[in-house]
């Protein structure tokens, strides 16, 4: 039965959570809100899925919403450029969102995972250093992008998208040799390295994995709005990301991970987000909300690891 609860904590935190604000909320009683909700969690919930995998070996990534900016920036920016044709900006803008975030994935895994640099310092760096990029590229403003079928996947797949990234990932975390590594990483490196993983490689993959993530979030999000803002997209994605992480119950410091815990993290943000709105409380104060939910979820995983 304990065991049980540990497993299932997140979705148990989130049920009840949805009892009180069924009971307390009147638009938690329309069900068409719940395909509202979800479409929202979709777009920090992809990065989450990559986030899981670093913070699982060990790793941390502060630089996620600087590289959602940067890669459709550059794809938004860029696309027209290459192609003319309706079909054709649509394959330009996703092989160079693609592109570019992996080549900021990649960028923070040779630093963290091959250097061997702190990754809190290097994501700390380079999370100024893309967003200085996409301000310079996108010249501290909109960088829009009319693209009927950019459009028409954010609108008929960002659920479904969603959904495959975060079945895909638990998969790939809990079934694969790779998974394996991965939580062997974070749980001791050093361990791992004598049994023959390569560790740095291990990590180097986690990054550029997120960063591809990264990527993929920025064009649904630019397909729905219609572009990107360099100055404001993306900003805070990464404190959503790690408290959805945290919360789905992956241990900070490497090791434990799970992607459907953080399926269930970020739907509990959002359920949160929408329920402070509705409770009629200030915006300014979500993020303390957020905070909170963070240090009491890292507080209970210290408890239980003592």
């Amino acid at each position: 039965m304990k065991k049980f609860l540990e497993t299932y904590a997140p979705w148990i935190a989130l049920l009840l959570l949805l009892i009180l604000c069924v009971i307390t909320c009147e638009s938690f009683r329309i069900p068409a809100n719940y395909a509202v909700m979800l479409r929202q969690a979709c777009y920090t919930g992809i990065i989450a899925v990559g986030m899981t995998f670093v913070i699982g070996a060990g790793g941390i990534d502060l630089s996620v919403g600087s590289i959602f900016a940067l890669s459709g920036v550059a794809a938004f920016k860029l696309a027209p450029l290459c192609a003319s044709s309706p079909g054709g900006v649509f394959a330009s803008v996703v092989l160079l969102a693609l592109l570019t975030g992996a080549v900021c994935g990649a960028v923070n895994g040779a630093l963290a995972g091959f250097a061997k640099l702190p990754p809190f310092i290097v994501t700390l760096g380079t999370m100024s250093i893309f967003r200085s990029l996409a301000l310079y590229s996108g010249e501290a403003g909109r960088v829009g992008l009319n693209n009927a079928p950019l459009a028409a996947l954010d609108s008929a797949g960002t659920v479904w998208i969603f959904l495959v990234c975060a079945g895909a990932g638990a998969l790939i975390l809990s079934r694969t040799v790779f998974g394996v590594r991965v939580r062997a990483t974070g749980s001791n490196e050093k361990v791992a390295r004598f049994s023959g993983i390569g560790t740095g490689a291990i990590r180097f993959q986690t990054y550029l994995y997120t960063g591809l993530l990264c990527a993929l979030s920025a064009l649904l999000w630019g397909g729905r709005l219609g572009g990107i803002s360099s100055a404001n997209d993306g900003m805070g994605a990464e404190l959503d990301a790690i408290a959805a992480v945290i919360v789905g119950g992956t241990s900070m410091s490497g090791g434990k991970a799970s992607v459907t815990g953080t399926l269930a993290g970020i739907l509990i943000l959002t359920v949160i987000s929408n329920a402070l709105v509705a409770w009629g409380i200030s915006p300014r104060l979500q993020e303390c909300v957020k905070g909170a939910v963070i240090i009491i979820a890292v507080l209970s995983q210290y408890r239980k690891e003592r």
